[in-house]
């Protein structure tokens, strides 16, 4: 009877708590206007001062913890000298973890908490502002579209896997500067589709088919010069470049990928080590 008592009352006590505070296991928190928001951090052994910094965004229901099993960013930050934050989204409206791209699933202010957290790790850890990037993985690459749309003070060049452009992101682009942005999209994603069909419902759709989004931002960076590279038998890169800015716009099309991050090299890359290798640029 006490046994079941005590799994009664530890229940209790998880379900009543706030689920923020226990569904990211070691993360650090962060105080942002008053809320206790939490992200985790590598720093790699002797990294010099004013290293660059990347901030990796998990999808929609995920979690700040699987992001580098997904990406392994780690291991590329320690071999290029660079840091990594990983934090954690805020439940929306239905209880799910998310990121608010300008979406209508709660009111959160993910640009503030964001920009404050990587302001914050800049001075605590004497990291570079000018190198500051970030990417994201479906909401996440979402996210990564918003920052550099409406915080480039702050994030300056975005790679987004599997993710677009919010409606709303899409739609007031007027407002947005050049920066650089790497697009990771598979042919056969049915939740994010390449030809931009997404549902409108809750603020997710809206941007146009990816071909449209990657022109915008070639326009906006003012590319001359396109480059089309056969990665492998069925991932093509299209880099656009040749800029008076010097930002690029690269987008990997993977024929067939579903919503996934590409692993272990089977589309002819390591997502972690392209990811870098775009943003080492700037």
């Amino acid at each position: 009877m006490m046994k079941l008592l005590t799994f009664f009352l530890v229940g209790l006590s998880l379900a009543s708590c706030n689920k923020e505070q226990w569904f990211c296991g070691d993360c650090i928190e962060f105080d942002y206007n008053g809320t206790e928001r939490q992200y985790l951090v590598h720093i790699p052994n002797d990294l010099p001062p004013n290293a660059p910094l990347v901030f990796a965004l998990h999808g929609y229901t995920g979690y700040a913890k699987h992001v580098d099993a997904a990406l392994d960013l780690n291991r590329v930050a320690d071999a290029n000298g660079f840091a990594v934050c990983y934090p954690q989204g805020s439940l929306d409206d239905s209880n799910t973890p998310h990121w608010n791209a300008r979406l209508e699933l709660s009111n959160t202010d993910d640009i503030g908490f964001l920009s404050a957290l990587a302001i914050t790790l800049q001075s605590e850890y004497n990291l570079n502002p000018n190198r500051t990037f970030t990417t994201g993985i479906s909401n996440g690459g979402f996210m990564s579209y918003t920052l550099v749309a409406e915080a480039p003070q702050v994030f300056k060049a975005a790679a987004s896997i599997v993710g677009t452009m919010s409606g709303y992101t899409w739609e007031n682009r007027s407002i947005i500067s050049p920066a650089p942005v790497l697009q990771i999209s598979g042919t056969g994603d049915n939740v994010v589709p390449f030809d931009g069909t997404m549902t409108t419902v809750n603020g997710w759709g809206g941007a146009p088919h990816i071909h449209t989004v990657m022109d915008f931002w070639s326009d906006l960076n003012g590319c001359t010069q396109t480059d089309t590279i056969e990665v492998s038998g069925v991932t093509t890169a299209y880099v656009h470049s040749d800029t008076v800015n010097a930002n690029a716009v690269w987008y990997y099309e993977v024929e067939g990928m579903g919503h996934q991050v590409p692993a272990n090299g089977l589309y002819g890359f390591e997502t972690g080590e392209l990811i870098w290798e775009f943003f080492s640029n700037y």
